[in-house]
């Protein structure tokens, strides 16, 4: 890919070996005098970004103030979340307005799924190689 950027899988845990390396990227998620740089999951199975409530905090949400609720499906099923914007910067590209189910569960990771991380960025996976690269989407 031109314009592109290359990561390494990260091992999330080295008891399971080869099987524990995932797509983690690093990014810095912003919100009005604050910012966050985390490791956000790659998850192209994800339908939505999600958030963990600690970070969410950190960038200066406040959740008593949120008004548009959201319901999530799965292992998240059972906790509240609200939708929130967030500029995102991965590397060298432009900052870009990323939404996220903002949810109350710390345990979850942060999740970067097709709404709107995967709408915004091209990715292509070399998994057997273990990296993965990265690119703002081209607009014609």
């Amino acid at each position: 890919m031109s314009n592109s950027e290359t990561y390494r899988f990260i091992n999330a845990d080295s008891a399971l070996g080869e099987a524990a390396f995932r797509p983690y990227l690093p990014i810095s998620l912003n919100y009005q005098n604050s910012s966050v740089t985390v490791s956000g999951l790659l998850d192209t199975g994800a339908t939505i970004n999600v958030l963990p409530y600690s970070i969410g905090i950190q960038l200066g949400y406040t959740w008593e103030t949120q008004t548009t609720a959201l319901n999530l499906t799965g292992n998240l099923a059972q906790y509240e979340a609200c939708a929130i914007v967030v500029d995102g910067k991965i590397g060298k590209f432009d900052p870009v307005k990323l939404v996220f189910a903002w949810t109350r569960n710390n345990e979850v990771p942060l999740i970067l799924g097709q709404v709107n991380f995967f709408m915004e960025f091209n990715v292509c996976f070399y998994r057997s190689q273990l990296y993965f690269e990265v690119s703002p989407k081209t607009t014609n």
